[in-house]
């Protein structure tokens, strides 16, 4: 008889000579660098530190591709933009102290956003650890506590044979629903350690499925096949989950109008009959969805952005799918079903019955026509004249990432994404800089294809260092840069304090990175772009320009 404990994976006989004679010289740091590979990465991003040289040196001895940004926040943002285009695990290298905890802000971003960035620091000496003030270079009293309350969580490798597990059940954290950011440290003496170690092969870090319960699955499709007016919200856990197919089959099968967060931007096709757009941010939308006698919401927690800023009570019944379990019921009462999007989808689709519906369309555009109408009795055809200029000169399936800008602010409501996953923002933890870096990313992502990155003068000056990146891997960007003169969006929330920035003339910067650049006018927009998008290589586009929010409905 053969019990289950019994069966054991036997060795090959080429991982037996690995084994026996594994290459000399070996050290902590090609223990990472051989995990990584093992386990499927093939692009890495950081900057170099003294404490992390027994790790970069290992890079460099590998056919990993690394990425080096001009600092280790861009770096973290790069990498959440290749996470979220891809979908894989990023590493993220970086060196103790300071320059770990540069990358806070992009491991926040990412941990908003459901990014698997796998930071992996390195950590003062061995001797130098427990909380002991040893005096090392870059010391922390406890420096994975700086990042435990961000990141979704903390490995810490102490001896070089706990290296490849440790890296191992990071990379299946990071990647098992919800994605997010996760956090690896090693010592310095432990990365440049020779090692006895065998070289690193066969492992396995399979992410775990997050599937739902069948009983709520069957109570949330007879609620919703009984509906009279339902409607379903998706969030960014439907685009991350891939799932927007099974969304546009379940909405047409129930005759349910579908409104996308802003981080659901694309999930569903925005000219579709039942398509409510995003105009998360308007009363008509939050009555519509109060309205509702029951509410699908997939994929989002509908928080401050998403319940137009809190001023969103749903009176019918809540049915709420959600893969972080933190979320589930955070804001309002729900049938909360624990489980990964694309999984909840398809058992609804198997369990729900077909529900007719012939005026929900005229609903939906009865809602949009609403909307239009409170537009156009504001002065604010220029904002939308610029991001039709800039839907018009960007390919459908290029990407575009934006910052924390008031374009960006117009473009979370009224900008159609046309696909899944070809529009991102900065909005989950809501820092500066995030667009350009970001951009950067996707571009490593998707070679080939040409992608916008959106900002205003502000935030764009926290990214100038790295068009020395964009020229160094040629990598083919538009920046669109929205040159106000300073925080425009603070001072339409009416401060005047510390907002007004004069800037450099950022053409002429950019020609000092060798980069070409055009200085549009809202009639040029669209032609400058489009030509910047077609010319391989990176561009800047500067509009010099004031713009203004739509006239909020919450307060």
């Amino acid at each position: 008889m053969t019990h289950d404990h019994d069966l054991v994976l036997r060795p090959t006989e080429a991982q037996k000579a690995a084994a026996l004679a594994p290459p000399p010289g070996r050290t902590g740091g090609d223990l990472v660098v051989e995990t990584l590979r093992s386990l499927g990465a093939t692009t890495v991003f950081g900057l170099p530190g003294q404490h992390a040289l027994g790790l970069f040196d290992a890079v460099g001895r590998s056919d990993l591709r690394l990425i080096g940004l001009r600092t280790e926040n861009n770096a973290g943002f790069a990498a959440d933009a290749y996470g979220r285009m891809t979908g894989e695990a990023v590493p993220l290298l970086l060196s103790t102290g300071p320059g770990a905890l540069m990358a806070l802000p992009a491991l926040a971003e990412a941990a908003a956003a459901s990014s698997p960035v796998l930071a992996i620091s390195s950590q003062v000496p061995t001797p130098g650890l427990g909380g002991g003030r040893r005096g090392h270079l870059h010391e922390l009293r406890d420096q994975a506590a700086s990042f435990r309350d961000v990141v979704k969580s903390v490995h810490v490798a102490r001896a070089p044979s706990q290296i490849p597990s440790v890296i191992a059940e990071a990379w299946e954290s990071a990647l098992s629903a919800p994605h997010g950011p996760v956090w690896v440290e090693i010592p310095e003496d432990v990365l440049r350690a020779e090692t006895v170690v065998p070289q690193v092969t066969g492992l396995d870090a399979t992410p775990h499925e997050l599937a739902p319960r069948p009983e709520l699955t069957a109570l949330a499709a007879h609620w919703l096949e009984n509906a009279e007016r339902p409607v379903i919200i998706a969030g960014g856990g439907v685009v991350r989950s891939d799932a927007a197919g099974k969304l546009k089959q379940l909405a047409e099968r129930l005759n349910a109008p579908v409104v996308t967060t802003f981080g659901g931007k694309g999930a569903f096709p925005w000219t579709h009959p039942l398509s409510l757009q995003s105009w998360m941010e308007d009363r008509h939308m939050t009555d519509f969805l109060e309205d509702a006698d029951v509410l699908l919401v997939v994929g989002s927690g509908l928080g401050e952005l998403s319940s137009n800023y809190h001023t969103f009570f749903p009176e019918g019944r809540v049915v709420q799918i959600e893969a972080d379990l933190g979320k589930l019921e955070s804001n309002h009462a729900a049938l909360g079903i624990h489980a990964d999007a694309r999984l909840a989808l398809q058992a609804l689709l198997e369990t729900v019955a077909e529900r007719p519906d012939p005026k929900a369309p005229e609903r939906v555009s009865l809602l949009l026509a609403s909307i239009a109408d409170r537009l156009s009795a504001q002065d604010v055809s220029l904002e939308q004249q610029l991001l039709a200029s800039v839907r018009a000169a960007l390919p459908p399936r290029s990407p575009s990432f934006w910052d924390m800008t008031i374009l960006s602010y117009w473009a979370w409501s009224a900008f159609d994404a046309k696909h899944p996953n070809t529009m991102h923002s900065a909005q989950g933890a809501g820092g500066l800089g995030y667009a350009f870096p970001a951009a950067l990313g996707a571009c490593l992502a998707e070679p080939g294809t040409p992608v916008l990155a959106v900002s205003g003068d502000g935030g764009a000056m926290y990214s100038i260092a790295d068009l020395a990146t964009a020229r160094q891997h040629d990598l083919d960007v538009t920046w669109l840069i929205v040159d106000d003169g300073g925080y425009g969006i603070l001072r339409e929330y009416g401060s005047a304090t510390g907002t007004t920035l004069p800037g450099p003339d950022f053409a002429a910067l950019a020609a000092a990175f060798d980069i070409p650049a055009a200085t549009a006018t809202p009639e040029s927009l669209r032609a400058d772009l489009a030509k910047s998008l077609k010319t391989p290589g990176p561009s800047v586009v500067v509009l010099p320009a004031t713009l203004k929010m739509f006239a909020p409905t919450h307060v």
